[in-house]
C-alpha cells in the first residue's frame, strides 16, 4: 500500500508537469485561433525525452556523484543538440508564411532558410525548461529518500538506545529493592514478608509492562505506589515520606519507569545519620501535562557525595530521547535540599 502511494503521488506531479508545460505551449495558438506548428510534436517529444534522460540518467549518474562540471557539458551539450534537431527539421519540412491570407506553418519538401536567432533562443528556453525542472525534481526526490531512511535510521537507533537504557535500568532497581528486603531480613522484621509481595508485584510490573512503549499511567502510578510501601517498610522512621496525587489519571499513557530513579535517589540521599528519612512526592495531572516534585533532605553523611548513580543519568537519557522538546527539568541542590521539578507534555 505504501509502495503504491509513492509511485502513484510521483506520476501525479509528472502527469500535472506535462499537462501545465503542453497546455503553456499551446495556449497562445488556441487563444488566437491558429493552427498549431507542425514542429511542434516534435518540439514536445524532443522535450520529454530531455526530461527523463536528465531524471533518470544524467542526474543520478552524473550530477549526484559530485560530477559537476561533466554534468554542466554535457546538459549544454544536449541542449544544443536537441535545439539544432529542431532547426534541421524546420528547415527540411517547414516553411514560415508570412502571407495574411494563409496559415502560418505549411509542410513542405525542400530546404529552408535557417531560423533567426530569435527562433534559436526560443528553442533553447523550451528545452532548457523542461531539463530544470527534472534536474530539482530529481535532486528532491533524491532528499526526500534519503531523508526519510535517516529518520528511519535514526529511530532504529533511538529505540535501540531506549532499550539499552531500559536494561541498564532494571539491574540497578532490582539491586536497590533487594538491598531494602535484606535490610529487613537483618532485623527479623515481620514486614519482610509483605516487602517480598511488594518486590513481586513490582517485578511483574517490569516484567509484563515496563517493556511496552507506552504504558497507562495509572499503572505506572501503581507502581510507584508499591515501591514507596517498600522503602516505608525498610525505614526506621518514615513519618515524613509522603506521596500525593492529584488529578484524573485515567486514560493517559506515558513511557515506562521515567520517575523511578528520582525516586530511588531521594530515598537513597534523604536519610539522616540518625535513620529519618524526608521525601515527599507530588504528582500533579493535569489535561494534557504531568507535573512532577520529589524533596528530600540532604542526609549529613551524603552532602559531599556527588555520584547519584547510574539511575539518575539514566533518566535524564531517557528524557531527551522520549521528550526532546516537550519536558522541563529542574533540578535544584542548595546542601540541605534536594528538589526535582519535571514537567512533561503528553
Amino acid at each position: 500500500m505504501e509502495f503504491k502511494r509513492k509511485y502513484l503521488g510521483q506520476i501525479t506531479i509528472h502527469l500535472v508537469l506535462w499537462v501545465s508545460f503542453y497546455g503553456l505551449l499551446s495556449y497562445p495558438f488556441i487563444v488566437q485561433q491558429q493552427k498549431l506548428p507542425p514542429d511542434l510534436p516534435i518540439r514536445l517529444l524532443l522535450a520529454t525525452i530531455i526530461y527523463y534522460l536528465n531524471f533518470y540518467y544524467l542526474v543520478p549518474k552524473i550530477l549526484l556523484k559530485k560530477r559537476t562540471i561533466n554534468y554542466i557539458v554535457v546538459s549544454i551539450a544536449i541542449i544544443v543538440v536537441f535545439t539544432l534537431g529542431v532547426d534541421l527539421f524546420a528547415k527540411l519540412f517547414i516553411e514560415i508564411d508570412t502571407s495574411p491570407n494563409l496559415p502560418n506553418w505549411r509542410l513542405r519538401g525542400e530546404r529552408h532558410r535557417l531560423p533567426n536567432f530569435r527562433m534559436f533562443f526560443m528553442y533553447i528556453i523550451m528545452f532548457g525548461i523542461p531539463f530544470i525542472i527534472s534536474s530539482l525534481l530529481r535532486i528532491y526526490v533524491e532528499w526526500k529518500k534519503n531523508e526519510d531512511l535517516r529518520k528511519i535510521v535514526e529511530k532504529e537507533k533511538i529505540n535501540s538506545e531506549l532499550q539499552f537504557l531500559k536494561a541498564q535500568l532494571n539491574p540497578h532497581f532490582l539491586f536497590n529493592s533487594l538491598n531494602a528486603i535484606y535490610s529487613l531480613s537483618v532485623k527479623k522484621s515481620n514486614d519482610t514478608s509483605e516487602a517480598i509481595i511488594n518486590l513481586a508485584e513490582l517485578m511483574r510490573y517490569m516484567l509484563y509492562e515496563a517493556d511496552k512503549d507506552i504504558v497507562p499511567l495509572h499503572k505506572e502510578l501503581e507502581y510507584i505506589k508499591n515501591y514507596v510501601q517498600l522503602q516505608r517498610l525498610r525505614l526506621s522512621d518514615s513519618e515524613n515520606v509522603t506521596l500525593k496525587i492529584s488529578g484524573e489519571d485515567r486514560g493517559k499513557g506515558i513511557p515506562p519507569l521515567l520517575f523511578i530513579s528520582f525516586i530511588e535517589n531521594a530515598f537513597k540521599y534523604g536519610t539522616d545519620f540518625q535513620g529519618k528519612t524526608n521525601v515527599k512526592i507530588i504528582f500533579s495531572i493535569f489535561k494534557d501535562s504531568i507535573n512532577f516534585k520529589i524533596t528530600n533532605k540532604i542526609g549529613t553523611f551524603r552532602k559531599e557525595s556527588t555520584n547519584f548513580g547510574v539511575g539518575l543519568e539514566n533518566i535524564k537519557n531517557r528524557l531527551k530521547l522520549l521528550y526532546p522538546d516537550s519536558h522541563d527539568l529542574i533540578v535544584d541542590n542548595n546542601g540541605e535540599t534536594y528538589i526535582v521539578k519535571l514537567t512533561l507534555k503528553l
